[in-house]
């Protein structure tokens, strides 16, 4: 039976001109991540990543003490483009029409919940790169592709949006309760999945052994 260890990237760099760098708090939340498993002697013979920069970045920093096993990327293990579907809401709910102020996480991601919704019942309109369909088909096959490569432990390195996705397909959950579980994954968290003959199976989700301790409590982060 093989093993996915498969991780949320380390904080990018929210309201910055480019959000696809991890901040130096994200980069640290990946070593804290990497010493764990060294710590626990859990290694990996192969890494898959998707093809954005904090996703390797965040591949980097676990395994910057140790080999780099072989490494596929693959694109179906992207985020959505949350800024486009974002904008779309706005464009569809001008009396939102006020962007949030001073970086107002809280509010910029409950609108963006909202559009996921809509996103996800197709009832999003205007300038949307992919449909909710698409988003689904990309992530489930770039699942069941790291299914077929049947590795022993492999190291995967994605984003939460493709994370709740991907577990979504393993439990047979709706659109609703992956949306649900997206705004859950806690930043360099990891959720471990075995690799049964005929299925996955969900151990753990959302694990931060590495971060949840006295001197660590404020590393812990959700965007």
């Amino acid at each position: 039976m093989g093993e996915i260890y498969l991780v949320r990237h380390g904080q990018a760099s929210f309201n910055a001109e480019n959000y696809d760098q991890l901040s130096p708090l994200g980069l640290q939340q990946a070593r804290h991540l990497g010493a764990y498993f060294s710590e626990r002697d859990i290694n990996f013979d192969h890494l898959f990543t998707g093809t954005q920069t904090r996703h390797q970045q965040t591949a980097d920093a676990i395994l910057q003490d140790r080999a780099l096993p072989p490494q596929t990327s693959l694109a179906g293990l992207n985020e959505y483009d949350f800024t486009a579907l974002y904008k779309a809401y706005m464009a569809q709910h001008p009396e939102e029409a006020a962007l949030p102020k001073d970086g107002d996480r809280a509010l910029f991601y409950k609108r963006l919940k909202r559009a996921l919704a809509l996103w996800s019942e197709d009832r999003l309109t205007g300038d949307i790169p992919e449909s909710w369909a698409d988003f689904h088909g990309r992530v489930t096959g770039a699942l069941i592709h790291i299914q077929d490569s049947a590795p022993r432990s492999c190291l995967v390195v994605s984003s939460g949006g493709a994370i709740a996705l991907a577990l979504g397909h393993i439990l047979g959950l709706d659109a609703g309760r992956v949306i649900g579980l997206n705004l859950q994954i806690k930043n360099a968290s990891f959720s471990h999945i075995y690799i049964g003959r005929d299925a996955l199976h969900l151990a753990t989700f959302n694990n931060i052994p590495h971060l949840d301790r006295p001197d660590r409590l404020g590393a812990i982060t959700y965007s």
